[in-house]
């Protein structure tokens, strides 16, 4: 397919009256520079690149100013058993958006947030939910799974109740 692509491109590069007037001066039109199309696909490879780099930054940016992902953080640092754990200082890492685990639609969010410290690495999973858009989250669940396999639970939402309880 990109074969077929490039061919296609060459051939209508080919048939450009500013192209052919470039080619037997050797410069692009009004510029004293010279520019091969391997160069300007090289340049357009940079920029688009470079834009899927941004991009997926600021979809991080996102979602670590979200209130779901805000509240799960807030449990950690204040969960003492899962600080010892991990060590200090705590580092929360970047999620990685392709796994499956992370899910966010309208009322329900599940991240799994890399965490880790000098003594520990791990994932911080979170669930969390609202019953309509443009609602307050509400946690349901929050733990820590150690790479280890050890899970610390830090909160989660008490079955009998309307009120959140906290994991001791």
């Amino acid at each position: 397919m990109w074969a077929t692509l490039g061919r296609a491109l060459s051939l209508w590069l080919q048939k450009q009256p500013w192209l052919s007037e470039r080619k037997q001066t050797g410069k692009s039109p009004g510029s004293k520079m010279p520019w091969s199309l391997g160069k300007l696909v090289f340049s357009a490879s940079v920029v688009a690149g470079g834009s899927c780099a941004v991009t997926y930054y600021l979809i991080q940016k996102a979602f670590t100013k979200t209130s779901y992902y805000q509240l799960a953080l807030e449990q950690l640092h204040s969960h003492p058993e899962a600080l010892e754990a991990l060590g200090a200082p705590l580092n929360v890492h970047c999620l990685h958006l392709i796994d499956r685990a992370n899910f966010v639609d309208i009322v329900n969010a599940q991240l799994k947030i890399p965490v880790s410290g000098p003594k520990a690495e791990g994932h911080l999973h979170v669930s969390s939910s609202r019953d309509a858009p443009f609602q307050r989250w509400r946690l349901q669940e929050v733990f820590l799974k150690l790479e280890d396999g050890q899970q610390i639970p830090l909160f989660k939402v008490s079955g009998n109740t309307e009120h959140e309880v906290k994991t001791e």
